[in-house]
């Protein structure tokens, strides 16, 4: 059978949106595993796969698990993936990106801050000004370690900065390994900072200026089109509360406890 009309030719991109968290409506391995399987096998056609990246960062072990999947997937299908950085690809965002071969962005794109963040509050003050009286008891001499309603300890702090310092060490590995020769800087590309996308691409943090739908048709002509793939949304009574709501209580949660960031 003839179609009246030629098909266009269509490019899978996987969509990362938000914060990557272990949590609901987050960029997680349980959020996307299928979505980047999905764009796997729709990309065995032209043999390319585009990450749209829209994250400042969050959590080293889903942005890992995240980056391992994708390279062990497109390795094993012989498919180059490129990721376009949008608003915003900076830390575990910019972690995701180099998951791919090739990186592009919008010149006025947040690209880079290659550090680790993590820290919270100290209420012992507050509380001895008012008579409360902490009690927590433990197994295990530094089980409490970081307990916000004590003071500080000096042996608290030089453990925090050595967790974060490996943490670091990593990141900054992964970016070496998948960046290579075109990196142009030394030390001062892992400080933390980020920049534009046009300093990143001085840099080498990325290889070109671009988006999306020109990327799309760089790959498949010009009357190539995206072919979306987002993950599957949760149903049912979860899906009825609303999203910020949601994210606020999970976020209190999170103050709760160190929890080292790439943001």
């Amino acid at each position: 059978m003839k179609f009246p009309f030629p098909r266009r030719p269509r490019v899978p991109v996987i969509m990362f949106r938000g914060i990557i968290a272990a949590r609901p409506n987050a960029i997680s391995l349980a959020a996307y595993q299928g979505a980047i399987e999905r764009g796997i096998n729709a990309a065995k056609r032209c043999k390319h796969l585009i990450l749209a990246i829209e994250s400042p960062g969050g959590s080293p072990v889903q942005s890992d698990l995240i980056g391992a999947l994708l390279r062990r997937r497109a390795d094993e299908a012989g498919i180059k993936i490129i990721a376009v950085i949008g608003d915003v690809g900076a830390s575990g965002g910019y972690w995701l990106a180099c998951a791919a071969d090739e990186i592009r962005a919008n010149p006025m794109s947040i690209v880079g801050s290659i550090g680790v963040i993590g820290g919270g509050f100290g209420f012992a003050d507050f509380i001895a000004r008012w008579g409360i009286e902490r009690r927590v008891y433990t197994a295990g001499g530094n089980k409490s370690r970081l307990d916000p309603f004590r003071p500080e300890r000096p042996e608290d702090v030089a453990f925090t900065q050595t967790l974060l310092d490996d943490i670091h060490a990593q990141f900054k590995n992964w970016v070496r390994t998948r960046r290579g020769a075109r990196l142009q800087g030394g030390d001062e590309l892992f400080d933390g900072s980020y920049m534009l996308g046009t300093k990143a691409l001085e840099l080498g943090l990325i290889d070109r200026l671009g988006d999306v739908d020109a990327t799309v048709k760089d790959i498949a002509g010009p009357k190539a089109r995206a072919m979306s793939i987002e993950p599957k949304r949760p149903r049912g009574l979860f899906r009825l509360l609303s999203r910020s709501a949601i994210e606020a209580a999970l976020d209190i949660a999170d103050e709760r406890h160190f929890v080292p960031l790439l943001k």
